[in-house]
């Protein structure tokens, strides 16, 4: 893959800070469940909060490539350090593409150098793949609206200043998605309560941990009219700003499950010319050299096909086939490594000792976000079957 020299120098700051301060530590945070506050500072000190935000409201200009890269570098050592981005990365874009001028100079200066974090609030308790269910209403009364509703699976719920809500705005809309509303919502961080909000406690998780997953509890909150992002033009055109961002998301999501899988057969490999059995070492053995070989060949095909995914979006092409694909295909390499990973390294992939127990409980997570695989499968074949009609 051909870089520029500004790429190759971002990925190689990236790629030393992972393996000297991320990777050493990720699994005691993890074990903890405690959130990386030193490796955050870091990741606003080399500017990855603004790493796309155009330089004239402050962040890096940096392309999806770029970005994408980055994220795979986070990845391999940890996807709750990537996490902590990927919410905000989508927010900014959000605000960046479809917000007003006015949304603009005041959000974006302050996201770049990460003094401003966000959320990204879809996902309620009865509506997740199936988007156009969502049941949070958000009333105009007066010079504000008025939110009530609970929202699900809000990665930096918690700790962020801001939350990207979606929420239905007239309940009579047909089709129902032109009835739903995309707003800026600014909050208290690290604020459990807060007048119309409630954050309960974060959900416990298999993997994924570090990062904070919570709900969202609307009674009654009041944001401004003009925190509907698009200004008075952006009413009745959320669901559609939201499903440009899980498009940029499922791309997001397939660079994590690259760095995930990267780690793993790094891990794994590394293992294997260590570890002897029967006078020499597992690598030797044909069974373990056909775990790496497969592991390998896929996670080259997974690179690729993240590549070609994120270079169209960054073009302004449409790229929901290929982001899905991307998605679909990187996610299960991810699953399918960390477990091979773990068999390579016999019974002490079981143990907490050992990298590849985080690696395997983390990859879940990566086939259910940003849309499931079995729906992933129908979008795709929607797509496929559009571009082939007879």
């Amino acid at each position: 893959m051909q870089l520029t020299t500004e790429q190759r120098d971002i990925l190689a700051l990236v790629r030393d800070f992972v393996d000297a301060e991320v990777a050493p530590y990720a699994s005691e945070f993890d074990h903890r469940d405690e959130f990386p506050e030193e490796m955050v500072e870091k990741l606003k000190e080399m500017g990855l909060f603004g790493i796309t935000i155009p330089e004239e409201y402050g962040g890096l200009g940096l392309d999806l490539l770029t970005y994408a890269l980055v994220v795979k570098e986070l990845s391999r050592g940890w996807i709750s350090l990537s996490g902590v981005v990927n919410t905000h990365f989508m927010a900014a874009w959000m605000i960046e593409h479809f917000g007003t001028e006015e949304q603009r100079g005041k959000y974006l200066p302050r996201m770049a150098t990460g003094e401003l974090r966000s959320a990204y609030s879809m996902t309620e308790p009865h509506a997740g793949s199936d988007v156009q269910a969502i049941r949070t209403q958000a009333v105009l009364d007066g010079d504000s609206y008025v939110v009530n509703g609970q929202k699900m699976w809000v990665t930096n719920g918690l700790r962020a200043g801001m939350v990207m809500l979606l929420a239905v705005t007239n309940p009579a809309a047909e089709p129902r998605h032109r009835g739903m509303t995309a707003f800026i919502i600014e909050k208290e961080p690290g604020a459990h309560e807060q007048p119309g909000l409630t954050v309960p406690p974060q959900l416990q998780k298999l993997g994924y941990k570090g990062v904070e997953s919570t709900e969202l509890v609307f009674q009654d909150f009041r944001t401004p009219a003009s925190s509907v992002l698009g200004g008075e033009d952006g009413v009745g055109r959320g669901f559609k700003y939201f499903l440009a961002a899980v498009e940029l998301g499922r791309v997001n999501v397939a660079s994590r499950a690259l760095g995930l899988a990267t780690a793993a057969f790094e891990a794994g490999i590394r293992y294997a010319q260590q570890r002897e059995t029967f006078g020499q070492p597992i690598s030797d053995h044909q069974a373990i050299q056909i775990k790496l070989a497969q592991m390998g060949t896929k996670i080259r095909a997974a690179e690729l096909m993240v590549v070609d995914a994120a270079r169209l979006k960054a073009s302004g092409a449409r790229a929901d086939l290929e982001a899905g694909m991307a998605k679909l295909f990187a996610t299960e390499v991810a699953q399918e490594a960390t477990l091979e990973a773990m068999r390579i390294h016999g019974g002490y992939g079981y143990s907490k000792e050992f990298v590849v127990e985080r690696l395997y409980r983390d990859s879940p997570l990566l086939i259910l976000g940003e849309g499931t695989n079995e729906i992933q499968q129908l979008l795709i074949a929607r797509r496929l079957i559009e571009q082939h009609k007879v």
